[in-house]
This record gives structure tokens, sequence and C-alpha cells, in this order.
């Protein structure tokens, strides 16, 4: 009687599916944006699978800027992996996707795939639509404040502001995204290919009606240029030199984008077409 039990349980152990690790967007919370979705929904469709939503600088602590929270996302990461030594997936939503990406780049990781949910990956440009018609002048003007060391070191949506019209400034002040895609010169640039290409499978999900990430496009790396008009992934700087790897997770065919039509940025992690579609069959 004990060999067929034993059988059994070292089966199960080797078709687990592997763990995930949820971080939520800014300004959200991990129970708050996943816990009756995605932390309900992943256990209930693949059966016995962990689930470890993030719990680290939640609703205005979010605004922590992006090297501070990593380091500390990082060292939670680590304690994770020490007990999944066959990998882990990550499901990152808005600021988090960035996150994530600082997290798995800056770090010896077994990250299998990783699924960043509508994130402004190539930066932020714009004012989410609730605030337009309030500052929508503002985004002409922030570079003068967020293109500042003390900005920089201050706030978290500075260091992934994005202004086409002046890119110098991007590239002399931004300490995180412009050094993450290889824009400004980085000694960790080696180091952050290294680990990118670590990656089993880079999902991206995005759409047009997202009324925060600005272009929406950014979701799958796509970018203005200094006449705002959108320059998809494939013919940004950073892809076609391959700075940071993407070029070649992409040549691969280990990179898969998905775009769906009117969901607002607050409805991706809700909608279970979404979650069925684009996340739920990566995650095994």
């Amino acid at each position: 009687m004990l060999f067929p039990r034993f059988t059994l349980f070292f089966f199960s152990m080797v078709s687990a599916y592997k763990p995930v690790v949820l971080v939520h967007g800014v300004f959200g919370t991990a129970d708050g944006e996943f816990s009756q979705t995605f932390d309900k929904w992943i256990p209930d469709e693949h059966s016995g699978t962990i689930v470890y939503p993030i719990r680290l600088y939640e609703k205005f602590c979010s605004l922590t800027p992006m090297w501070i929270q990593i380091a500390k996302i990082r060292r939670k990461v680590a304690d994770i992996m020490v007990n999944h030594s066959d990998g882990i997936h990550f499901v990152c939503f808005s600021q988090g996707g960035l996150l994530c990406r600082g997290v798995l780049s800056s770090m010896n990781h077994n990250v299998d795939t990783f699924i960043s949910l509508s994130s402004p990956q190539a930066g932020q440009y714009g004012i989410p639509d609730p605030w337009k018609k309030y500052i929508d002048s503002l985004k002409q003007k922030a570079y003068r404040l967020l293109y500042s060391k003390f900005f920089q070191g201050k706030l978290s949506i500075a260091n992934y502001w994005n202004d086409p019209h002046h890119q110098d400034l991007f590239r002399k002040y931004s300490v995180f995204l412009a050094p993450l895609d290889g824009t400004t010169p980085t000694a960790n640039l080696t180091e952050y290919r290294r680990n990118f290409l670590k990656l089993r499978k880079l999902v991206l999900i995005g759409g047009p009606k997202d009324d925060v990430i600005r272009p929406w496009q950014s979701s799958h790396f796509g970018f203005y240029d200094d006449k705002e008009s959108v320059v998809e992934m494939k013919k940004q700087q950073f892809f076609m030199k391959d700075d940071f790897g993407l070029k070649t997770l992409y040549t691969k065919g280990r990179v898969t984008t998905f775009t769906f039509p009117g969901i607002r940025h607050s409805q991706w992690y809700t909608n279970r077409t979404v979650f069925n579609k684009a996340i739920l069959p990566f995650l095994t």
C-alpha cells in the first residue's frame, strides 16, 4: 500500500504547476487588485498552484522610487525562489510590470514566464483620462520637474516618464527606465541583458481603450516619436540594437503580444476573457 501512495505523491510533485508571483500597480494593493480575481482564479483552474501576492509598497507607498521598491521586492522574490527550484511565474500589472522587469533584470532568477499586464514598458507620456480635463497641459510641462535629481529620487512615476520631445533630458536624468533599456549607457546593462534572456516566455498585454497607459502601445514596447506618432516595438532603437535582449527573445519566438479592445485600465485584472486567453495558458 505504501508504494502506490508514494507514486501518487511523487507524480503530483513532478506535475505541479509553477507558483505565481503577483505584483500590483500604482496606488494599488495586492488584496484590492487580486484577492477575488487572479489569487482565486489561478488555483481554481490549476489545482494546487501556490500564488504569492506581493504585499509591499501599497497605496501611496507605491510612489516610492522604482529601484528602492525593486530592492525589497527582489529580496522577497529570492526567498520564494529558494523553495521553488523548478521556476516561478510573474504576473504583474501596470507599474508592477516595470517593477517585475527591474527585479528579474537585476538578479539571478528562475522566472519562467513574465506576463506584463497593461504596463508602460516603454515609458509613460500622458495624463490618465479621468484627470485630463483638469490638467491635460501638464504633460508638456512635466519634464521640468520629473527630469531632475530631486524627483527622480522621490517619485516612481518620474523614473519611467518618457517625454518624446525631451529625449536629451530623459537620457541625462532617468535613473531607471533609460538605463534599463540601454538608452543611457550603464555598466549594468550586460547583467540586465543576461538576466532578461533567462526568461522562457514574455507575454505583453494591452489595448486601445486603456485610459491610463499613454500611449497604450507602451504595453507592447511601442512608443511615441517626436511628432507623437506611435513607433512599434520592432522599430524602437533598444529593440533594433537588442540592448537588453528583447530582439533575441522575439526572434526566438519567446514574445507573445495580446491586444484586447474595449478594456479600461482598472478592468484588466477583473476580465475573465483576458485571464482565460492571455494569462492562464502560460501558467504551466
